[in-house]
């Protein structure tokens, strides 16, 4: 075990070494951040007492029981179906990719980013088996799309959260927040851009889309099991956190997944139904993100988020446009390679101390913040769950994605989307 006065150096090195083998290597991802893990651990870095507590169970049972509840849905046949319906309505492939995009934003801007993901994907792998494509840009599309919409609402990902709880939000707080305009509205604009920017992109994919048959739906009940789903969980955000588990949102995404099973058990007489499930499940996803939530509070308990935080007061003096530049674009960079959630969770009392000392109003600082953390969090792969989400199902399609087959889409799209909103938050908060 290390002595204490090392742990910050260590902490430092070991995780800039982690997250530098987790973009080269993507196929052992999940063996790097537990093997991290266990140094940080084995270190003392990160005390036994604190692995478990360190470990967001809530995003692991949600995400766990939304995969379950998702396989039901596509063995149901209703994603191919949408994709024969969307097909038709399209006029070529970058007609369907943007609209996927653009569709998956605004679900996720209501709902949590991974469940999107796990919704919308199986439609667009349908769609691209139908018309003989790689689905590899299209889920990549759909997984920055859902995360950056994330931050328009408070119930629209787990850093609004977060910030709606610093600042006592309400819901109706991000459209319109005391007489002026609110991130939704700036959030929106900036998909707006990055939508173009898909366009862009995917300019020369012009091949016509066509799907002649049409396939039959078997069950509609795990249809409606993922709008329970949905309308729960954004019923449960309007519930105050002290007065719910904090593992609220794991407990309804698990059980209408057991739900999903019993139904097929007893009404489908489908036994077989479970291991096919339990099978499908993605374990190398829940593994990678179990691993990374112990590496991210290793460097919280060392100290490493809260020094760089205290290192902005003493670089930005009383000027409080560079404090805000500082604090937007060093959370797009850390955002890049950290999960955005437990960053957001430590820069919120850093920010709200920075504000008295110079003497402004938190808001442009707090806004800034999340615009950074929650955009930013687009450009690698591993910088936001919803896009591991997204890269775990097309692994599992067979297609394992290299750092910078993601980021030709990734970096022109979060630009744009940071930019816009980096500009907005300013001219209106400042």
């Amino acid at each position: 075990m290390l002595p204490e006065s090392s742990f910050f150096t260590v902490a430092l090195i070991l995780f800039l070494a982690t997250f530098a083998c987790l973009l080269i290597f993507s196929k052992a991802r999940a063996y790097i951040a537990l093997g991290s893990a266990a140094l940080f651990v084995i270190l003392g870095i990160l005390p036994v007492r604190q692995v478990l507590p360190a470990v967001d169970w809530n995003v692991l049972l949600m995400l766990a029981g939304t995969m379950g509840t998702v396989f039901l849905f596509i063995e149901s046949k209703v994603p191919a179906r949408l994709a024969d319906i969307i097909i038709d309505r399209m006029p070529n492939v970058k007609w369907v990719v943007v609209t996927l995009a653009v569709f998956a934003g605004l679900i996720s801007a209501f709902v949590d980013n991974v469940a999107t993901v796990l919704m919308i994907a199986p439609v667009a792998v349908m769609i691209c088996k139908k018309l003989k494509i790689s689905p590899v840009p299209t889920i990549i599309a759909i997984s920055i799309s859902s995360n950056l919409q994330g931050a328009a609402t408070l119930v629209g990902d787990t850093t609004s959260i977060l910030l709606g709880s610093a600042l006592d939000m309400t819901f109706l707080d991000f459209f319109f927040y005391k007489g002026r305009i609110g991130l939704f509205f700036i959030v929106e604009l900036a998909a707006a851009i990055s939508a173009c920017v898909l366009l862009l992109i995917f300019r020369k994919q012009k091949q016509p889309v066509d799907s002649t048959d049409k396939t039959p739906v078997t069950n509609y009940f795990p249809s409606a099991l993922l709008v329970g789903t949905l309308v729960c969980l954004i019923a449960a955000s309007f519930i105050p956190s002290a007065s719910k588990p904090a593992i609220t949102n794991g407990l309804i995404c698990m059980g209408f997944f057991v739900v999903g099973l019993a139904h097929q058990i007893i009404f489908k007489k489908d036994f077989s139904v479970v291991k096919r499930t339990l099978k499908d499940i993605d374990y190398f996803t829940l593994a990678l993100l179990a691993g990374l939530f112990m590496i991210i509070a290793g460097i919280q308990n060392a100290g490493v988020i809260e020094e760089i935080g205290k290192l902005f007061v003493r670089i930005s003096g009383d000027n409080v446009f560079l404090i805000y530049t500082l604090i937007v674009w060093f959370s797009v960079a850390v955002s890049a390679i950290v999960d955005n959630i437990p960053y957001v969770a430590t820069m919120i009392p850093v920010v709200g101390a920075i504000a008295p000392q110079m003497g402004v109003a938190p808001t442009v600082l707090y806004f800034g913040l999340l615009v950074g953390a929650t955009l930013g969090g687009n450009i690698t792969p591993i910088g936001a769950s919803a896009n591991i989400a997204g890269l775990g199902i097309l692994r599992k399609e067979g297609h394992a994605v290299k750092a910078g087959t993601f980021m030709k889409i990734s970096v022109p799209f979060t630009l744009a989307a940071v930019v816009t909103g980096y500009l907005l938050v300013w001219l209106i908060w400042a």
